[in-house]
């Protein structure tokens, strides 16, 4: 235990993978589970009672074994766990920050052959009023934007739709979210009669989500089922640096919220912060914007801006993005700079943040100063990756360990 983590904690020791790897059921829409059915002999009259009765007990209950669930036979039970599994990722590592916020290195089963099992880092932050899982879409990224530490890690693949709903199954295993589980007793989530650990989902981990549209929205389906996971629409948001022919149908094909990494008013500056926007410059990026299906007062567009001492943090900035953002449904959420080993970047000084801030809120626009979250793990925005190669290092340390004493 140190000063600023609260809970560093290899788990792989306790939860070693299988050798032999049944694929799992966990994070399939309702038609693969339809087609694992098939492939098994459930006959297709049965199928989608068969569905359903599957979908309630993986996404409503989260049950680990076949042998739970009651309403159904024991002999398709038994064919089910002969071909299938309920297995998750596997949680590598936690830690635990000191305000609450708690960081996953999860490694994800092979997907083919050629596939050693894709790590990568999923954060819970905790607050008063909600509990928010920030989820990869990626492992890795293809975005090189200058100020991120998770832009420096290069694309390793896209992530499977399954592997996105597995982040917040694993979440809810973690914080004890499913009907008769405990949570931690820390006292650092949501908890109470009604309330969810986890209320809220964003699209702010690793990878663009924008990049992998196709497995993004077929895992928000899952996510949204009323059925299973239940997660509003509205509580769900996609972040993108700016991917602007997928804006607009991310709009119709999910309905979620949108956020934008903007972070610069002129597309000189955005260029060099965000090396997107030379395909797709802030004109066509707002164009976009205006144009998302849903927008509106009631569901307004988060414009994500990281505060750079002497970068993008002048009046005149401000100014300029009040202007840039006429007409447009929208919040600016203000991001105090989270340093990273090695970053060329400061953070900007408290009061040019809040002369920030004023200019654009009495301008009309709500402008939140972010709350540094998870800063002393590296989990906060825009830190995920660095502590990766130290997690792994400690739980494959605690594997050995394990056999050593075994």
């Amino acid at each position: 235990m140190t000063d600023s983590v609260l809970d560093t904690m290899p788990l792989a020791a306790a939860a070693p993978a299988p050798e032999t790897v049944k694929p799992s059921l966990v994070g399939l829409t309702r038609a693969q589970l339809s087609e694992a059915l098939a492939s098994i002999g459930v006959p297709e009259r049965e199928r989608r009672m068969r569905v359903g009765q599957l979908w309630h007990w993986i996404y409503f209950h989260g049950v680990s074994s076949f042998d739970a669930m009651l309403n159904v036979s024991k002999v398709l039970r038994a064919t089910l766990s002969e071909h299938y599994a309920l297995t998750r990722p596997q949680v590598m590592a936690q830690q635990v920050s000191v305000d609450g916020t708690r960081k996953w290195l999860m490694r994800m089963p092979p997907v083919d052959a050629r596939d050693k099992g894709a790590e990568i880092e999923c954060v819970y932050i905790p607050e008063s009023d909600r509990g928010t899982l920030c989820v990869s879409s990626q492992v890795g990224c293809t975005l090189t934007c200058t100020f991120c530490h998770t832009g420096t890690q290069k694309l390793v693949r896209n992530l499977t739709a399954q592997e996105i709903v597995q982040q917040l199954v694993v979440a809810r295993d973690m914080l004890g979210d499913f009907p008769g589980q405990t949570p931690p007793t820390d006292g650092l989530i949501p908890s109470g009669e009604g309330v969810r650990a986890v209320s809220n989902i964003v699209f702010m981990g690793m990878g663009e989500p924008l990049y992998n549209f196709d497995q993004v929205t077929d895992a928000i389906g899952v996510l949204t089922d009323g059925e299973g996971l239940s997660l509003s629409k509205r509580r769900i948001t996609v972040s993108t640096s700016g991917v602007v022919p997928q804006i607009g149908p991310l709009g119709d094909a999910a309905g979620t919220m949108l956020a934008i990494s903007l972070h610069a008013v002129n597309d000189e500056l955005r260029n060099k912060l965000v090396p997107l926007n030379k395909k797709y410059p802030i004109r066509d990026l707002m164009a976009a914007c205006r144009a998302y299906p849903g927008a509106s007062n009631a569901r307004r567009i988060t414009f994500e801006y990281v505060m750079l001492k002497g970068v993008n943090d002048s009046p005149a900035e401000a100014r300029e993005l009040v202007r840039l953002l006429k007409g447009v449904p929208a919040k600016i959420n203000l991001i105090p700079f989270n340093p990273w080993p090695g970053t060329q970047y400061e953070c900007s000084d408290w009061e040019t943040i809040e002369k920030f801030s004023d200019i654009v809120f009495n301008a009309g626009y709500a402008s939140p100063v972010r709350t540094p979250r998870g800063r002393d793990i590296l989990a906060a925005c825009g830190q995920l990756k660095s502590e990766t190669e130290k997690l792994r290092a400690r739980a494959r340390l605690a594997l050995d360990d394990e056999s050593a004493s075994a």
